[in-house]
């Protein structure tokens, strides 16, 4: 059987095909999906569930003419593979290679970038009014998974979308599996769905697809006009936000969708159309099928067997470290609750729940409600800790300000997936926590220089009783160190001398800590005394420590896993507050440079950020060799 993938780069390829032809294409891109993954990793589940429906969208659509969004694009793979990206996929994730998630600098087929959830009906609400704007009558299609529609702003976008009556199709792709088990009413809703119960009369019914629909559409429909009648099945939610509801439909019938999709290609309906879709998770692999995540994100592995090749390592991760301690402090304390934004498993707080499933609450893709949530229960005595990424903290700014700082709530923020990330890339780097946390008045910023430092922070943490605190750490394993008790506590705002030398002092702040021990010892070597300070904290600073360190050391470096702003811009405002640069002390500071880092190892991505032991040793050698000294202008200043 000649392979009909190979003949399709680009939809306008798949499009030359006959309808009957689908069904195998959409095999072979299956096939094809898990090849390319088991030698990448990635999101395998997402695009295995959505292939057939990927296949139909650039059947009928003329993308890219016609714009079609993933929300989130985990599930991007397959729609990849025909848009012209079929010789590059296995580049997949890596440095210099394709991106893991739609990318508009990728490709035009990408119109609008994603990586966190829910924008996409927002983004193509956008589009929709533009091209209305210019008189275009393209399509603009959005596609978005049940578990993205626990966001807020996925409503915020269907009402306003109902509200302007735009020419917008949404495809809910309903897998009833987000990352984590479904959570909140919107879940239990779409199972109703499901169940054939009616929910309003078959008159109401039939007054909304007449209403909605010309009778010429309606004489066209065919088997579509089945689906119309599926209305009774449920709907109405997204009736009364002034979509018209289609479906549910199998998402793994490729001719039926086809067939539906044309229809409402067709429509001279003005308002928004939502399709609801039932798709698989992992659909058509049987290791990813049985699986719990369902192959949510994978290594490398085996195709025959599904197994996968993690690293093994004797050392425990920072997200087990933060878990394993919390629950031995909530043995003790019952006022300590677990708050996650559809990532249990990711923050470690799944191992939290299945000792304390009462004081545990996953609120589903949600983090601004988590961020408010917890700020609730920390005005009732409770001590909450919402562990949540360092990039979907950024999502929830406005409540970390306005219902938490402002109010001097003492939330526990465990900011988990600090600093570069690898193969993410730039959508799911932590880099903008400390410069964000610690602009903020009466805020404790601490960050993890190991895995000891962690359980330090975490014990600290317990007993900051009148304002918010955050404690960051990054992705991956620790160093393998002796951990402490839990009762071994830091003082507030008091760093920590790791070494001492004479010439220059590299202020640490965060898990950059062996990079600056390997530079100490080059440095040494060539004659130069360091010493190394671990901050512990970005906020309060260790005033004392600080400015002790200035006066007897030529140099003070700092170094932070974060953008500009951060750590080194507060300790140089202290420094030049109390006129330390006067005196003649050098500064350097360094940070993550002022662009967003691609994708790659995160060793390489340091490297690239120069914020790596040998970046250090430059600085320094650098910075003490400088004896630049400006001239003074005698000369007016004039315009």
């Amino acid at each position: 059987m000649t392979k009909l993938l190979d003949k399709i780069d680009y939809p306008s390829d798949l499009r030359k095909f006959d309808k009957k032809h689908l069904r195998q294409i959409s095999e072979e891109l299956r096939k094809e999906l898990i090849d390319v993954v088991s030698e990448t990793g990635g999101h395998l589940g997402a695009g295995l569930g959505v292939v057939e429906l990927t296949i139909a969208l650039h059947y009928v659509f003329n993308t890219p003419k016609d714009k079609l969004v993933w929300d989130v694009s985990h599930q991007c793979y397959p729609h990849k593979i025909i848009t012209g990206r079929k010789k590059e996929i296995r580049t997949l994730r890596k440095g210099g290679g394709l991106s893991g998630f739609t990318k508009r600098e990728e490709s035009e087929y990408d119109p609008f970038g994603a990586a966190h959830s829910s924008t996409s009906i927002s983004s193509t609400l956008g589009m929709s009014v533009a091209k209305k704007l210019s008189n275009d009558n393209n399509n603009v299609i959005a596609v978005i998974g049940d578990g993205a529609m626990s966001a807020g702003m996925a409503y915020e976008a269907m009402n306003n979308a109902g509200a302007l009556k735009s020419k917008l199709i949404v495809i809910l792709n309903d897998n009833k599996m987000s990352i984590a088990k479904p959570v909140g009413a919107m879940s239990k809703y779409l199972a109703k769905l499901l169940s054939g119960k009616l929910y309003f009369s078959l008159r109401e019914t039939i007054k909304l697809i007449t209403s909605a629909f010309s009778k010429r559409f309606s004489q066209k429909a065919g088997k579509a006009e089945d689906i119309l009648r599926g209305i009774v099945t449920g709907g109405t939610l997204f009736s009364e936000l002034g979509f018209y509801y289609i479906g549910p439909i199998d998402g793994h019938d490729v001719d039926y969708l086809v067939q539906i999709l044309d229809n409402v290609k067709k429509s001279k309906h003005e308002g928004p159309i939502l399709i609801h879709a039932i798709t698989q998770k992992g659909k058509g692999y049987k290791p990813a099928e049985d699986s719990g995540d369902k192959y949510h994100g994978v290594s490398k592995f085996n195709i025959s067997t599904g197994e996968q090749s993690k690293s093994k390592s004797n050392t425990p991760s920072y997200t087990k470290v933060f878990s394993e301690t919390l629950i031995k402090h909530a043995e003790k304390d019952t006022k300590i609750i677990g708050i996650t934004g559809a990532m249990p498993s990711g923050t470690g707080l799944n191992l939290f729940e299945k000792k304390f499933p009462d004081r545990m609450f996953d609120v589903g893709i949600a983090e601004q409600h988590a961020v408010t949530f917890a700020a609730g229960l920390a005005t009732e005595g409770y001590k909450p800790y919402a562990a949540i990424y360092s990039t979907f903290l950024q999502r929830a700014y406005d409540q970390v300000v306005h219902d938490v700082a402002l109010q001097s709530l003492p939330v526990r923020f465990a900011i988990d997936r600090a600093g570069l990330v690898g193969a993410d890339g730039p959508t799911h780097a932590g880099s903008f926590d400390i410069t964000y946390l610690a602009t903020l008045p009466n805020f404790v910023v601490m960050a993890a220089s190991d895995e000891s430092e962690l359980v330090k922070m975490i014990n600290t943490s317990v007993n900051i009783n009148d304002r918010p605190s955050a404690f960051r750490y990054p992705r991956g394993n620790g160093v393998g160190i002796e951990l402490p008790g839990i009762n071994d506590v830091l003082e507030i705002g008091k760093g920590k001398i790791v070494c001492e030398g004479k010439q220059a002092a590299i202020l640490n702040f965060g898990a950059r800590i062996d990079e600056c021990k390997k530079a100490k010892e080059i440095l040494e070597k060539k004659g130069i005394r360091i010493s190394i300070i671990d901050a512990r904290f970005a906020k309060p600073l260790d005033e004392k420590l600080i400015l002790e360190v200035a006066s007897n050391h030529e140099l003070i470096l700092t170094i932070e896993e974060g953008s500009i702003g951060g750590f080194g811009s507060h300790v140089m405002k202290l420094l030049s507050d109390r006129g330390v640069f006067d005196k003649g002390l050098k500064f350097r500071s360094m940070f993550l440079p002022d662009i967003f880092i691609d994708q790659d190892s995160p060793e390489k991505m340091y490297e690239k950020a120069g914020l790596n032991y040998n970046s250090i040793v430059e600085k320094i050698e650098e910075a003490l060799k400088s004896n630049i000294i400006f001239a003074k202008n005698k000369n007016k200043l004039s315009n």
